[in-house]
């Protein structure tokens, strides 16, 4: 068939596995410390960015509905979901959006007043173009992020507990022009 073709460089452009969440990594080494790794996770990662528009020329006689000149993006939902199947209180903390861990690092327990410092940045890093030279990585870095959907736990006979995390990103008043993500697509240097 005529059309079915794919560009010589795929090999170099494939996202590949499941990934993995991180509260710091250096895009310009690639390097990551096992110990950052936030928690196992199961089925991968489900991440959105969804924008909401706006049209100034709305209401405005003669001029049609969805004018390209006069659309702009009112504001974005950043989010991430997926299943942890590892916990510790620090990402149980973190699922409960708004929470203390007692001195003794057992003991969480969740408040209803949201502090500046309940508010954390993550990467999601995954392999890219594996079949490359280079150790390539896609990876998504998440700013001023908040658990949405709360802590819950589901446990299973015989099998591992599973923790459903969603994730928001959130623009913040010190800077309303930075959108709350970045995304690097490459390898390291």
């Amino acid at each position: 068939m005529k059309y079915d073709l794919v560009r010589d460089t795929l090999p170099q452009e494939v996202q590949f596995g499941a990934a993995i969440l991180v509260k710091s990594f250096d895009p310009e080494s690639g390097e990551i410390n096992k110990a950052d790794i936030f928690a196992a996770t199961s089925g991968g990662f489900s991440f959105k960015d969804t924008p909401t528009y706006g049209d100034m020329f709305e209401g405005i006689d003669n001029m049609p509905e969805g004018t390209k000149e006069g659309k702009f993006v009112s504001s974005r939902d950043v989010t991430a979901s997926g299943t942890f199947v590892s916990v510790t209180p620090e990402s149980a903390k973190s699922l409960m959006a708004a929470a203390d861990i007692a001195e003794d690092n057992i003991k969480v327990t969740p408040r209803d007043d949201l502090k500046d410092e309940d508010f954390e940045d993550f990467w999601i890093v995954g392999d890219y173009s594996v079949s490359g030279d280079k150790n390539g990585f896609m990876a998504i870095h998440m700013f001023d992020v908040l658990s949405n959907d709360g802590f819950s736990w589901q446990t299973t006979n015989k099998g591992k507990g599973q923790f459903a995390f969603n994730y928001k990103a959130h623009y913040s008043i010190a800077d309303l022009s930075r959108v709350p993500y970045e995304a690097y697509i490459g390898a390291a240097e």
